[in-house]
């Protein structure tokens, strides 16, 4: 099983060389925690389950490091409400639904065509999000 994480974690060093980031012990933890927590996590929530791990994290490190990220095309921001940044690993177009009881992200999988257009009308598209909110299955079921 170490022998997994070890790999894991040369592989993440490896890609954030690639992506031209030196790869800090922090950063390759927020990264791991994208990668396996596809939660669509504020830096808030990233700090509150990293710091338990981490206590010299700073909420500072997260969200320089996600806005490196950012820069960088390894995660995508989601403003689905103007109160907070939702931070995605899966930076191809895919469509998020937001349920307005509980709070919780989902991706929704659904063939778009505008994601394979690169212009519409004359206007040249250079980022997609597309938004729904309502309520989510789980919370549909608790009614």
């Amino acid at each position: 099983m170490n022998n997994e994480k070890e790999l894991a974690m040369k592989k993440l060093k490896e890609y954030l060389d690639r992506k031209n980031i030196h790869p800090s012990y922090h950063r390759l933890k927020i990264l791991k925690y994208l990668i396996n927590h596809k939660i669509h996590p504020t830096v808030d929530m990233i700090y509150k389950n990293l710091s338990k791990e981490i206590p010299t994290l700073s909420k500072t490190t997260v969200y320089n490091t996600l806005n490196l990220f950012l820069r960088k095309g390894i995660v995508s921001g989601l403003t689905i409400d103007e109160s907070e940044i939702r931070y995605d690993y899966n930076t191809k177009p895919h469509v998020h639904f937001k349920c307005i009881k509980c709070g919780c992200v989902y991706d929704i999988h659904l063939k778009c065509p505008i994601f394979d257009k690169e212009i519409i009308e004359g206007h040249k598209i250079t980022e997609h999000h597309i938004y729904l909110k309502g309520i989510c299955s789980e919370c549909l079921e608790k009614v």
